[in-house]
């Protein structure tokens, strides 16, 4: 009886000892690894003619607006469901977009800017297995963008009272376009994304990792302009951003 106790308690030993012993795998089943790093946002904009909606409808045809490129910090949620699937959620510091115009609307410059929030959950699955260093990985998802902090410049909101004094035909003055203010509501919604990237691992527990993202993305802008707090006029125009996000940062496992 005691020999076979001490067979077994040996074998239990060996068996705990090679616990702790094997090797812990990187990026495998029940893993949560933690990305932040550089996100630079390069949309491939185009933009509808601003038209006016209320009191007239017109529009000018060579208006445009242009979105300049910019960039944020970016946080990455990754839970390797298997060693294969992951969950993702991307978040990070909202980005501001400045607008400029374009065509008739170019000698204005700056237009405005606005923050952008859009958190994004994906589904990523990763090549090769948890015993691999380099593994790329495709993915999709969908985001949620809406905007805040919205504020139009005074060149383009005198642009803006210039053409509504012209539109009166006489019955603004003139006098009245430095009083004229406008306004802008751009529009939320859910937006496409796909997602294409690479994992390094470059010691047990970090990573350094790279991506290119694309979102289909475009959203509508509603400006209202008022002469103290009356509405004068009402116009609108459809932005199109459709950004290409390159997110370069460094991993850490859990």
């Amino acid at each position: 009886m005691q020999q076979k106790f001490a067979v077994v308690s040996k074998i239990a030993a060996l068996s705990l000892f090679a616990c702790f012993a094997a090797p812990v795998m990187a990026q495998s089943a029940g893993s949560v690894v933690v990305n932040v790093g550089w996100a630079h946002i390069a949309p491939n904009d185009s933009s509808t003619p601003l038209a006016f909606t209320y009191p007239v409808q017109k529009s000018d045809p060579l208006s445009g607006a242009g979105v300049d490129a910019t960039n944020t910090l970016g946080v990455a949620l990754n839970y390797f469901y298997t060693d294969n699937v992951v969950f993702a959620a991307d978040l990070g510091v909202p980005p501001t977009y400045k607008l400029h115009g374009e065509g008739s609307l170019a000698s204005v410059g700056e237009i405005g800017d606005a923050k952008q929030w859009a958190p994004t959950a994906l589904v990523k699955y990763f090549f090769g297995n948890s015993k691999s260093k380099l593994r790329p990985y495709l993915g999709g998802g969908v985001t949620y963008v809406r905007y805040s902090d919205v504020e139009l410049t005074s060149a383009f909101q005198q642009r803006v009272g210039g053409t509504i004094v012209a539109l009166s035909q006489g019955k603004l003055p003139a006098s009245l376009i430095p009083s004229i203010a406008t306004s802008a509501d751009l529009g939320s919604g859910f937006a496409p994304v796909i997602t294409g990237g690479v994992s390094y691992e470059v010691s047990d527990n970090w990573y350094a990792n790279f991506s290119l993202s694309y979102v289909k993305l475009k959203t509508e802008a509603n400006l209202t302009t008022t002469y103290k707090g009356t509405v004068l006029a009402k116009s609108n125009t459809t932005l199109t951003l459709d950004p290409l996000v390159a997110f370069a940062s460094v991993g850490y496992r859990f």
